[in-house]
């Protein structure tokens, strides 16, 4: 059978005459019609019929096969390879491409040989085929071929064939030296060319590569090549990418294959000498022109940076393009971006995940100008973001630090630097959806580093320009021009609700740290209040809201309130925890006199739906902070330093000189002051609590908490209100319009003023429904 294989085996180019005689002894008629033909006619007869005899032998060796009894495993395998390597040795014709040859059929035929003897034996044991190919190093001479590209194809082929042999086969192969070394080898010959056309092959096989690293981590040791190594073995005599002659099968290695692996196989340790190709090669292909290609690449390098090895995270960042590729891209598509751009559009272009980016320009250019370039720059935003969560700790913090430095520092700070109104628009604008994109703990923390320093000492109005960025950005939020404001106000909310515990740090609690804001004075020389509130406070035992039998519809769950809320204040009575409560819900809704309120007229704008979502974000807020640490009771003032100077800090002064202008300021930037004011007062800190929540603190003098501002706009609101004719049906009017319950009509004289009293009484309302969601959560977790 063997020989029968061999006489009529296509790999050994039989010569077309053999046919051509076999053909003339059938007949004298057939001799005679071919004699007529031309010389040119018979050429071309011959070339003919050489086609027929090559799909004849092939339907020929089918039949053989399928009629023939079967031989064993191994002799069939050996026979494919000598099949491939007798083409070698007998050829003399290499310019024509490899699919006219039957190497693609054979080398599937050992694959399925390969996957068949896998099939057969008890998981984890090698069989003679595979071991055959160890031995003989088939994949080293087969990547010996591809790079030569002999025949042409063969590169493409060789790809196919290393790709479906580390899919199909699930023992461990990369461990074995005749595996990794050629692997290796194949890896570096990826992506050199751009846009070549074996691009798909070459991407489908280093994503395998890639797979099975994450599947066994350690492995990728392997592929971190020593560079002076590698320098040394290329002298005169030998090169590592030598051409090694094919291996024909008749004579065995001559060293087994455990020695091979003692000797060389050992990773390197040499992390700051060591090459990293897999990256390199798929980087390349990161600049195909193909979008697949390139969405393949990035995935490959995504599996490749969650690696924990350490050598391999080192070497990722440090001797390999990765960093200047990530920012590079993030910096073009930045710089792509129109100078000026409607903040509007820029919140609300949907969100696209990296990878999913498909796009139509025509469309996109007809919703806003620049939409397709601002897609760009947050897909490969995204992209970063996803790669850096996704990296080993060490990889992803010097992947986030080279973001913040060559694109956040030299790009991003001078365009909020800037004094043209329009880019500091835009570019605050950019940054705030930067913000509310970044999900990565490393790149956030760049980010928050990046905008606000890293100092932690308490502020003092000395150092306020110690960093100008910060100092810039916080004034920016009291801007001459609305649009700055509000935008900048929305940028410092969006930071306020990312879990970085140094955000609050910085804009606040650094400087209520010492809780210095409280009067310096022995209890008893205190200013007593009557009956322990407020002269002028409502009582409100007859309210349903607050009474001993609260009905369902005002009343929340006990078993919805979380234990995660500071306690109360240790300078008020205990005694009565719903008294508490209703003084400090009390002090904040009666500040608004009656004769400035309008709520109550208007239906749907009552106290209980502030109650639900203050339930609601308050929740949130501890699901946020719970790993901070910030449960307790205040820092016991014995402890602290009253006799410090007080600073409310640049963040919060800032909000309460805009707070206090609440009746003078347009509506928009009066809702944005005051959601700022409600995100700062939800968080579940004792300090922030006491001085943003406390109408009871005895407050040092000079010093002012956001009650005593309200306080105060109230004491200006009531003297206004008196120089106003028909002040509340105006006020009626106003809020039903916002509403867009009446409809536009004559202008109504102090709109400004109308517009802020309705916006201090909500306000008023929300902050006393935060405080009650806050001190019933208190009440939750300190009982038993």
């Amino acid at each position: 059978m063997k020989a029968l294989r061999q006489r009529h085996s296509p790999l050994a180019d039989m010569p077309g005459s053999l046919y051509e005689t076999s053909n003339l002894e059938r007949g004298g008629s057939n001799r005679k019609k071919i004699e007529e033909f031309s010389r040119s006619s018979r050429e071309k007869l011959v070339q003919s019929k050489n086609k027929m005899f090559s799909k004849f032998t092939s339907i020929l060796q089918h039949a053989v096969e399928a009629l023939a009894p079967s031989l064993p495993l191994q002799e069939d395998f050996v026979y494919h390879w000598k099949a491939i390597t007798h083409y070698y040795i007998e050829t003399s014709d290499d310019k024509a491409p490899v699919t006219d040859t039957n190497i693609p059929s054979h080398l599937e035929q050992m694959l399925d040989i390969l996957t068949q003897e896998e099939a057969e034996r008890e998981s984890g044991e090698t069989g003679p085929c595979m071991e055959y190919l160890l031995h003989h190093k088939i994949l080293e001479t087969l990547y010996t071929l591809g790079k030569a590209d002999c025949p042409p194809g063969m590169k493409q082929q060789v790809l196919t064939f290393y790709t479906k042999l580390l899919a199909h086969i699930r023992q461990p192969l990369l461990p074995h030296i005749n595996v990794h070394r050629p692997v290796q080898k194949l890896v570096r010959l990826c992506g050199e060319v751009l846009a070549a056309p074996t691009e798909n092959e070459e991407i489908q096989f280093l994503c395998i590569v890639c797979a099975k690293l994450k599947q066994d981590p350690y492995l990728v040791n392997f592929f971190l090549e020593n560079k002076s190594k590698r320098a040394e073995t290329k002298g005169p005599a030998a090169t590592e990418e030598s051409v090694v002659a094919p291996d024909t099968g008749q004579s065995p290695a001559d060293e087994p294959v455990a020695a091979a692996a003692a000797s060389s196989s050992s990773p390197t340790r040499n992390h700051n000498n060591n090459n990293y190709n897999l990256v390199t090669s798929l980087l390349n292909l990161t600049k195909s022109p193909d979008g697949r290609i390139v969405v393949k690449a990035c995935e490959g390098l995504m599996l490749l940076v969650s690696l924990p090895e350490p050598a391999a995270a080192k070497c990722l960042t440090e001797n390999t393009e990765l960093c200047e590729l990530l920012t590079h891209r993030l910096v073009s598509f930045y710089k792509a971006l129109p100078p000026s751009m409607d903040p509007l559009d820029i919140e609300t272009v949907e969100s696209v995940n990296w990878g999913l980016d498909v796009y139509n320009l025509k469309e996109d250019a007809a919703v806003f100008t620049g939409k397709r370039a601002l897609i760009s720059f947050l897909s490969w935003l995204d992209y970063c973001d996803q790669l850096i969560k996704e990296a080993q700790k060490s990889a992803a913090a010097a992947m986030a630090r080279a973001v913040s430095e060559r694109f956040f520092v030299s790009v991003m700070e001078p365009q909020l630097m800037q004094t043209s109104e329009v880019g500091i628009l835009t570019s605050t604008a950019l940054l705030n959806r930067i913000i509310r994109q970044v999900t990565s703990e490393a790149l956030l923390q760049e980010i928050v580093y990046f905008l606000l320093g890293e100092e932690k000492e308490a502020e003092s109005p000395a150092t306020l320009t110690k960093n100008p960025l910060r100092h810039r950005l916080i004034e920016h939020c009291d801007h001459l021009s609305d649009e700055i404001s509000i935008m900048t106000l929305r940028l410092f909310e969006q930071l306020i609700q990312k879990p970085h515990r140094h955000v609050l740090l910085s804009l606040a609690l650094r400087n209520l740290e010492e809780r210095n804001y409280l009067e310096n004075k022995p209890q008893e020389e205190r200013e007593p209040l009557e009956n322990g509130q407020p002269h002028d406070a409502v009582d409100l035992e007859e309210d349903p809201l607050f009474g001993d039998d609260p009905s369902p519809d005002t009343r929340l769950s006990g078993s919805d309130w979380l234990s995660s809320s500071p306690p109360l204040s240790p300078d008020h009575s205990r005694s009565d925890g719903k008294t508490e409560v209703h003084k400090i819900v009390n002090s904040f809704l009666c500040l608004v006199p009656d004769e400035a309120k309008s709520s109550y007229q208007v239906e749907g704008t009552g106290y209980d739906t502030y109650l639900r979502d203050a339930h609601r974000q308050f929740r949130d807020y501890c699901g946020v902070c719970q790993r901070w640490d910030w449960r307790g009771n205040p820092k016991p003032l014995e402890k602290c330093d009253l006799d410090l100077p007080f600073f409310e800090g640049h963040f919060l002064k800032v909000l309460f000189d805009r707070m206090g202008r609440i009746l003078d300021q347009p509506y928009d930037v009066n809702l944005q002051v005051t959601s700022v004011l409600s995100k700062l007062s939800l968080l579940p800190h004792p300090h922030l609590h006491e001085y943003l929540l406390d109408p009871y603190i005895n407050l040092a003098p000079g010093c002012r908490s956001l009650f005593s501002v309200i306080v105060r706009v109230v004491g200006d609101l009531m003297l206004r209100i008196q120089r106003i004719p028909d002040f509340t049906p105006k006020l009626l009017l106003v809020r039903k319009r916002l509403l867009g319950l009446e409809p536009e009509g004559i202008t109504v004289d102090h709109t400004t003023l109308l517009e802020g009293v309705i916006v201090l009484e909500e306000f008023c309302k929300e902050l006393a429904a935060v405080a009650f969601v806050k001190y019933h959560a208190a009440a939750a977790s300190s009982s038993p």
